[in-house]
């Protein structure tokens, strides 16, 4: 792989190293919308809410103006760097080798946790309807059922995917109507104006509040950037990979806003009560839900974050597995990896499912395994995300310096503020969080430096 920029995927010269083309702009949005999960704010609606003093979808305006900047240096990457591993690749060609094994190293973090909080997720839901089994049962069938899925070919699982982002979205669709037929039959419970505005239970309309809640809310749309791990998989060129990474994140914030609006609307309790009792703010949105419309549309949100949840793992398991695959590939993780079969990257897909498994499985049977996964599941990301803002500058405003005009706002300014942003989110982070990530960082630096000496290949 070159360090100085390529617009072609290697093709290692056997058909046991390339990816299969067959993913067309459909498949793509429909991999980051599993992803993202159309209802993502459902888990979080109370404590955004709590956080916000109630201006709860300004904070989903704020955080997609904030993870757009992160969009739009995917899109610019992926135009020159049109290859599997995402941001590894992006950060080799921008920053170096050294640099880019950093990157990768810490979004493997990120695509490892966040599948195995979506399985767990998936199993505790499961099991509130099927007490009799276990939730880790649950958990552990949901983690093998997406397994094979993603191993019979992304195709297989893309098509699947669209039948279960397609029920999330009538489930969506279904809520949206009852709730504004019970606005319009009963009206709101807080003033019109004040999910965006605050509703006033804890003083003034304060800017650093809704601020601080955006270091939560940015979680919600962790996993559009999965888009680009399929570069190698997609018909008709980059560019489909770049506009698919930007309509995904655009329709995703316009859905989360929405949602969130409306849902603070019928919210009985105000901000402060919620914040005041913690212990309501997980319920918030099933709550109100049950509260406004009835029992029916509860379960009906219910069992469609469940299945949800189990396919948002798949999406990222298939990430993970090309991120693991291009590593291997580079030579920067074991050869093993980057072996193909039919271009499916069964190995490295194996091996993210085993490593997802264990850690989803050990969190299932914890009563505080929740807690301690979604404590430190943003950091791998956000701190990948910082190192793609700055290959973006490396790239086009350093290394190709004469080579080309450079554009100080697409190519400095935006991922310098891009930048800012990811380092803020992280400093808002839990110090859990921020602890794991430092070992997890600290255990790849020590495997760059054993690599020392030794050609990475690629």
């Amino acid at each position: 792989m070159s360090d100085t920029g390529t617009t072609a995927a290697p093709t290692a010269g056997a058909d046991h190293h390339e990816l299969r083309r067959g993913l067309g702009f459909r498949d793509l949005v429909v991999y980051g919308l599993l992803f993202i999960a159309p209802m993502a704010p459902v888990g979080v609606f109370g404590t955004l809410d709590a956080r916000s003093h109630g201006a709860v979808a300004l904070v989903y305006v704020v955080a997609t103006v904030a993870m757009a900047f992160t969009a739009f240096s995917y899109a610019q990457m992926v135009r020159v760097v049109p290859q599997a591993g995402s941001v590894f690749a992006y950060a080799r060609v921008g920053l170096g080798k050294e640099a880019g094994f950093v990157a990768g190293w810490m979004a493997v973090l990120d695509y490892l946790l966040i599948p195995a909080v979506a399985y767990l997720f998936s199993g505790i839901a499961l099991n509130s309807l099927v007490p009799g089994v276990s939730r880790w049962v649950w958990t552990a069938l949901a983690v093998v059922v997406t397994t094979v899925l993603n191993l019979w070919g992304v195709r297989v699982a893309a098509r699947v995917g669209f039948l279960v982002l397609a029920l999330e979205i009538v489930v969506l669709l279904v809520f949206v109507v009852c709730a504004v037929v019970v606005l319009a039959r009963d009206g709101a419970e807080r003033g019109w104006l004040s999910p965006l505005t605050g509703d006033g239970s804890q003083g003034a309309f304060a800017l650093s509040a809704v601020v601080g809640a955006v270091s939560v809310a940015v979680l919600s749309f962790l996993g559009f950037d999965a888009i680009a791990s399929f570069a190698e998989e997609v018909t008709g060129g980059s560019a489909k990979i770049a506009r698919a990474l930007l309509f995904c994140l655009a329709l995703a914030g316009v859905l989360f806003v929405a949602q969130t609006y409306l849902v603070a609307l019928l919210e009985p309790l105000s901000s402060a009560r919620l914040a005041a009792e913690p212990v309501r703010q997980g319920s918030a949105f099933y709550d109100t839900v049950e509260a406004s419309v009835g029992t029916w549309l509860h379960d009906l949100v219910a069992v469609s974050k469940a299945i949800g949840a189990a396919f948002a793992a798949l999406a990222g398991q298939a990430a993970a597995g090309r991120l693991l695959f291009a590593m291997g590939r580079a030579g920067r993780l074991p050869r093993a990896l980057s072996r193909t079969d039919s271009g499916v990257p069964r190995v490295a897909l194996l091996c993210s499912a085993a490593l997802t498994l264990v850690v989803a499985v050990w969190a299932a049977r914890r009563d505080e395994g929740m807690d301690e996964l979604v404590s430190v599941v943003d950091i791998g990301a956000l701190t990948a995300f910082t190192l793609l803002h700055a290959s973006v500058v490396g790239y086009f405003a350093v290394r190709r310096r004469g080579a080309g005009r450079v554009d100080r706002w697409r190519h400095v300014a935006v991922p310098v503020a891009g930048a800012a942003i990811t380092v803020a989110v992280i400093a808002e982070a839990s110090g859990t969080g921020q602890a794991v990530g430092a070992v997890w960082l600290a255990v790849g630096l020590g495997v760059l430096v054993a690599q020392r000496g030794r050609p990475a290949g690629g």
